[in-house]
């Protein structure tokens, strides 16, 4: 395991004391698990903007896509465990 310095104004350092005595471990492991949390969530945000962009050039390219109101109908539908009809995506370029 590799020693960082991180030096912190007073009052971030007392509100990580504080959580950490909450939360029952020391301040050392609430810094470590809440950097931790941080990378892992700019991670996933990283690889959701990289799908979203994917995605979109895909309908781009394709010109095909999911009418709104179908998509939400389906979800609500779903979300109150009926079954719904597959959706199929339909050109919407003229």
């Amino acid at each position: 395991m590799s020693t960082t310095s991180l030096k912190l104004p007073e009052d971030v350092k007392q509100l990580a004391v504080a959580a950490a005595k909450q939360q029952g471990v020391t301040p050392h492991a609430f810094m470590v698990d809440a950097i931790r949390a941080a990378a892992t969530n700019a991670e996933r945000r990283a690889q959701f903007v990289a799908d979203a962009v994917a995605s979109r050039k895909e309908a781009l390219e394709s010109g095909k896509g999911y009418a709104a109101d179908e998509v939400h109908a389906y979800m609500r539908a779903r979300a109150q465990g009926m079954s719904a009809k597959k959706l199929r995506a339909k050109a919407w370029r003229a």
